[in-house]
């Protein structure tokens, strides 16, 4: 028995909300028994509160294709200020997205691990496929 009835004469923006109140117990306890806790949740959106900032999306981006780069070729390849890359590697290394590597008076950074670009080209892919 389905919990969401609708009529077809039924407005577009009507769409978000049930015409009927009904629960299936059933899905909402296996649901539930899936369900992300709260503490998870909260560090996921954190990660994505991160990348949200358009610049730190593409110093992350411009680290998967190159593996690994210094701040001065990352300004460069960026056209931004090595001081606004460097404040912007902070906050992506603070949340384990990137990581850094020092050999001698440089300073290297490189994508954490491969679940970062995972993440971002799922992210890539569901904003340039064609909208249904």
């Amino acid at each position: 028995m389905s919990a969401h009835t609708f009529n077809s004469d039924q407005a577009e923006d009507r769409v978000e909300t049930c015409d009927v109140r009904t629960v299936n117990a059933g899905k909402v306890a296996e649901t539930r028994a899936r369900l992300i806790g709260a503490a998870d949740a909260a560090q996921v959106a954190a990660i994505f509160k991160v990348l949200a900032d358009p610049s730190r999306c593409r110093l992350v981006y411009a680290l998967l294709e190159a593996g690994e780069m210094c701040v001065c070729d990352l300004a460069c390849t960026l056209r931004m200020t090595e001081s606004n890359v460097s404040h912007h590697l902070r906050t992506l290394r603070a949340h384990g997205l990137v990581r850094a590597r020092r050999e001698g008076k440089m300073v290297f950074y490189s994508p954490d691990d491969e679940h970062i670009r995972l993440l971002l080209d799922l992210a890539r892919a569901h904003v340039t496929e064609p909208r249904r």
